[in-house]
Parts: structure tokens; sequence; C-alpha cells
């Protein structure tokens, strides 16, 4: 866990250092991600089966695909809220939530992100804007499928954020939850594209689940494992 000296004030993401960094990642994103899909989703219809996990994010190496701002300002304000010491995030990308989220630690004075990306290419994209925007000590960005690298995570996890391709959400929520603990807060973006199973785990109370639809972006599915599974 990093634990950083008091700073005076709660610096946001208004901080210039943080804001240019994610101004640029947004102007990026708005310029080149619907190229960079189209021609993803072209390059996918030559395949002759759906592509796998790793086909896909070759295929979308050079889209940043971040989280709504909205949903930006939401994580910082919900990081700030619940003042997590471990939060972990699938599918880290360019790095741009990480970046949000990585400020609010800051701002709290404590703890630690670990995110998880499956292209090489993003991962070094990741640590170089958290390092552009003076955050890079306060995440480690994991290389490879997040079956197994959010396997390594050393528990209690306060915050997770589910970002990465939606099929994965649950199996990857499955390997993190013997590391849950009550209270723990799930950030699923994307609402429209989640898998009905995956929707109908997170909303199950006999799964130790409660969960709420919440308007922002895209759609955010807002879940907190209560430690009531039946």
């Amino acid at each position: 866990m990093s634990v950083l000296p008091a700073r005076p004030g709660a610096l946001g993401l208004d901080d210039p250092t943080v804001s240019s960094v994610l101004a640029r990642l947004y102007a990026d994103a708005r310029q080149g991600d619907q190229r960079a899909m189209a021609h993803a989703f072209a390059e996918a219809a030559k395949l002759a089966a759906p592509p796998t996990p790793a086909e896909t994010s070759a295929l979308c190496a050079d889209a940043s695909l971040p989280v709504h701002p909205s949903t930006g300002q939401f994580l910082y304000t919900l990081a700030r809220m619940l003042r997590p010491r471990t939060v972990v995030e699938f599918g880290t990308s360019f790095g741009t939530s990480a970046i949000q989220l990585a400020a609010a630690l800051r701002d709290n004075g404590a703890g630690h992100l670990t995110g998880t990306e499956l292209d090489g290419s993003k991962v070094a994209k990741a640590r170089a804007n958290l390092a552009e925007a003076g955050l890079a000590d306060l995440v480690t960005v994991l290389a490879g499928d997040a079956r197994d690298t959010l396997a390594t995570v050393a528990g209690p996890v306060d915050l997770v954020l589910l970002d990465g391709w939606k099929e994965l959400y649950l199996p990857v929520l499955t390997v993190l939850e013997p590391l849950l603990r009550p209270g723990t807060v799930i950030v699923s973006d994307n609402l429209p594209m989640l898998p009905q199973e995956f929707l109908a785990w997170i909303r199950d109370p006999a799964r130790g689940y409660v969960s709420v639809e919440l308007p922002l972006g895209d759609g955010v599915e807002l879940t907190t494992w209560t430690g009531d599974a039946g």
C-alpha cells in the first residue's frame, strides 16, 4: 500500500498535471477511437471464428475506449468517499480511469491501484501516461490475462472497476470474489453491453450482492458485496 505525505487541500482532477494528461487522452479518443474500432470490426469479420480475447485485444490495440468523463468524475468522487486502501481495475487500456482513481488515492493520502491489461502496447502507454500525470507510484499495471494476473492480488479489495471485455466481467469477478469484504464496491461500466449472466449474478442478493443502475456515461452498474451470500 502506498502512503503519501499529506498535501494541502484536495487537488482533484483539476490539478494541471493531471488535467492536461486527461484532456489529451480524451481528445485522442474522440479523434481516433471510431476509426480504430471500425478497422477492428472489419478485421474481425474476416476471421473464421469469433476472435479470442487475445485476438480482440490485438485488434483493438489502437483504441483507447476510456470511461465517459462523467464516469471518471464519479470514480474520483467515489474513491474520495470510500477512502479505499486496495483498488483493482480490469481493463486499464491507456490509463484514463487509472489516472482518475489514482488522483483520488493521492488526495486521500493513502491507497494503491492494481490495474491489468492484456495488450502489451497498452500497458506501456498506461504506465507512461500515469508517469506523466505524476501518479505512477500509486499504480501497478499488470500485463496479461486478468483471470491470471488478478489472482496474484492480495486482499481485501475495497473498490473494483470492471471496464475490460464484457464477456470476461463474470470470470474476472469470480477470481476477485475471495478477496472481497463486506462493503466492497464494484463499478461495472458500459451497462447496455453487459451479458445477462453477469447482471443476474451481481443483482442476486442470495450471492451477497446489492446493485443499482446509474445513468452515467453509457450506463454504470454500482454494486456492493454485503457478505450475506446464502
